[in-house]
């Protein structure tokens, strides 16, 4: 039976929404300029990856230890990434609660879409929950606990309205592309990519699949229907052990004494 988050949180299956997260995150221009200035997603898309879903593991599922070591790699990424003080720059500032906002509504909004694609609609009282435990995610970080909306429903509104005015800028269509077609990376990564571009084409609004320049029509949503459709009987009979195979791997990769809980910006 589910309960909240830390019986969602740890599912594989969520990395599905991996690209499509990213995608949304930088079609917002300021983090989408960020992210093109100061990171080379590209280039270590893994290291990106692990970074991340390190973060949002240790927030989940982490030791207090465990949880301050990412806290302090994030920080430490962080703190180079900011607006110049003379204003001159627009810049992204890692700091702004807006962005961070954007960020983790990304990820609380993509996990829910894939986990309930797989396996179905969650009732209203497991979703509420949640919903209010995803706000730690960025409060454990510097998101003031306010700005996370009130409820699902403020949250919808919120999340419409940030969509009717999203509109990735060149940079970030170049990050995308570079996303979505490596250059570099381990044989395995180049071999699961034409799947990761399906599912990140088809679980992405259709406007912005659009404003990406990603190629889609009817044969391409038959074949990621289909795919929805498999990992819906497959996944879920899948051993627990296997399904939560990545959370206890990332958890893993946590050097709680900072020397390996390295994040980029």
């Amino acid at each position: 039976m589910v309960g909240g988050l830390a019986d969602i949180g740890a599912e594989a299956v969520l990395l599905a929404g991996a690209g499509r997260a990213v995608l949304l995150q930088i079609a917002d221009p300021a983090v989408g300029r960020g992210v093109a200035e100061h990171s080379d997603f590209g280039e270590r898309p893994l290291e990106r990856l692990a970074a991340t879903m390190g973060y949002v593991y240790a927030v989940v599922y982490g030791s207090e230890e465990q949880l301050a070591a990412m806290r302090r790699a994030v920080n430490r990424a962080h703190a180079p990434v900011r607006r110049q003080p003379d204003g001159a720059s627009a810049g992204y500032n890692a700091f702004d609660p807006e962005s961070q906002l954007w960020v983790v509504a990304t990820l609380y909004n993509t996990a829910v879409d894939v986990y309930e694609r797989v396996y179905g609609t969650l009732d209203a009282g497991t979703a509420d929950r949640v919903y209010r435990e995803y706000a730690r995610i960025g409060t454990a970080l510097q998101l003031p606990a306010e700005f996370w909306p009130a409820d699902r429903a403020a949250f919808a509104e919120y999340w419409n309205e940030r969509l009717a005015g999203l509109a990735p800028a060149p940079e970030a269509v170049r990050v995308a592309r570079d996303l979505l077609h490596p250059a570099v990376g381990p044989v395995w990564l180049r071999l699961v990519m034409p799947v990761a571009r399906l599912l990140t084409a088809g679980l992405l609004p259709e406007s912005l699949r659009a404003e990406y320049g990603l190629p889609w029509g009817p044969r391409r949503q038959r074949r990621f229907e289909a795919l929805i459709r498999v990992l819906g009987v497959v996944y879920p009979r899948l051993p627990r052990r296997i399904r939560h195979r990545p959370r206890d791997y990332y958890l893993g990769r946590i050097d709680v004494s900072g020397v390996r809980s390295r994040i980029d910006a």
